[in-house]
């Protein structure tokens, strides 16, 4: 037996905080309507915070708030206040990169756990023992550490240590850019990232003016972006280093990909936990992280640097794409009809997938479909409309039901470096 480490997931709203720990989450992370870096996700004020840490709480799960901007001169105001609100609702943890915001913190609000964002870069046990010295509970290490360094760092200092295992990977040093506030006016560093390294460009001679025909030369774009991370296959290194959290990347993902992502990752850390001599990896889980991903995965900076191999130059090769089709709002066992609230276009004769907590999937076709007063219908058309579907094998409240959006050639296993 392991010791077990933390499941991190990310929670952009009320609803995906729900889902997150229905899926398997010990904690999840979310945004303040204040001073956090995804000023475009859902974020939540005081009164969903109560109720977000009120379900966590009842399941033994936690809620943190990332707090992480770098402030500027005026930035910092109110920000006492604010983290004594969330103390006093029963926020778990507040996860902070710029040191007068933590002095704030720990000044203004004691009692109030503080983690150090990844934003801040900690590369180095010297930097953990800083930070640990200063009375905080918890580093989140940059993403450019490799597991060599990780077994250094908790040989060195008795500080827990949080590490993401999968999501999107900034391609700029711990997410220090600012191509996003000079091309598109948002600050990155302040809530605003458009991503613009994710954008396509062309590359031209200085002299050369952009013709019909320059436009229409069958080229690929360039992109300086990275793949995704995915750790999936190796949580037994992460367990063995000693890594206290692992952490999810998505505030702005969707229900089904934060379902997924926690589904998956719950039974690995489980299974090796529980018996690390016995562990073997099942190969569906990482078949099931695929109908979440959307670019290539790879290991990040793991086991070493990444070289052009995990950079998304050229065009990409195509992955399967699932799309979140209904949640199950409730089941009757006695007819088997599960009632379903409708999050994307189906239609009777379609091929769908469900899915649910503990890993539980099954595939089956739509043969009866009825609107909920009992009506046929050939198709779920109208966004969030209630209909009725004769299910094959039982299902439960929250579970998912997602169908296949195109057909596409799956990106080897050997990819998930």
């Amino acid at each position: 037996m392991k010791k077990r480490p933390e499941l991190l997931a990310p929670a952009g709203n009320l609803e995906k905080l729900k889902m997150a720990i229905l899926y398997g989450a010990d904690a999840v992370f979310i945004g303040g309507q204040q001073f956090g870096l995804r000023s475009r996700a859902g974020n939540f004020g005081y009164e969903e915070m109560t109720e977000g840490v009120a379900f966590a709480h009842e399941r033994g799960a936690k809620v943190y708030v990332a707090a992480n901007m770098v402030t500027h001169e005026g930035d910092i105001d109110g920000a006492g206040d604010f983290f004594c609100r969330l103390r006093d609702i029963g926020i778990d943890a507040v996860i902070v990169s710029d040191p007068a915001m933590i002095e704030v913190c720990l000044t203004d609000a004691p009692g109030l756990p503080v983690h150090l964002s990844t934003q801040a870069s900690a590369t180095n046990y010297e930097t953990l023992r800083f930070w640990q010295e200063e009375g905080l509970e918890r580093i989140v290490l940059a993403r450019e550490v490799s597991m060599e360094e990780i077994k250094e760092m908790k040989r060195q200092v008795d500080v827990e240590i949080e590490a993401f295992v999968h999501g999107a990977m900034c391609i700029s040093y711990s997410g220090r850019c600012t191509l996003s506030n000079h091309m598109a006016l948002r600050d990155a560093n302040r809530g605003g990232c458009a991503q613009s390294c994710r954008w396509k460009y062309g590359f031209f001679e200085a002299d050369e003016l952009l013709t019909d025909d320059m436009a229409a030369r069958d080229e690929e774009p360039f992109s300086m972006s990275s793949v995704d991370l995915a750790m999936v296959r190796h949580i037994p290194d992460l367990v063995d280093a000693g890594v206290d959290s692992l952490k999810v990347e998505g505030r702005m993902k969707s229900i089904h990909y934060v379902a997924t992502v926690c589904n998956v990752y719950r039974q690995v850390i489980d299974a090796y936990c529980e018996d690390p001599e016995g562990f073997v990896f099942d190969p569906a889980w990482e078949e099931e992280i695929w109908k979440a991903a959307q670019r290539e995965l790879a290991s990040g900076f793991y086991y070493g640097i990444p070289t052009e191999n995990e950079q998304l130059f050229g065009k990409p090769r195509a992955i399967p794409q699932y799309a979140f089709a209904a949640r199950v709002i409730s089941y009757e066992a006695s007819t088997g009809m599960a009632t379903l609230e409708q999050r994307n276009h189906f239609r009777r004769g379609e091929e769908v997938e469900f899915f649910g907590p503990g890993f539980v999937r099954f595939t089956q076709r739509i043969d009866e479909l009825f609107d909920e007063t009992g009506m046929p219908l050939e198709t779920a058309n109208q966004a969030m409309m209630t209909v009725r579907v004769k299910v094959d094998q039982p299902v439960a409240t929250d579970f998912i039901m997602r169908k296949r959006k195109v057909a596409a050639v799956k990106v080897p296993a050997s990819s998930a470096r």
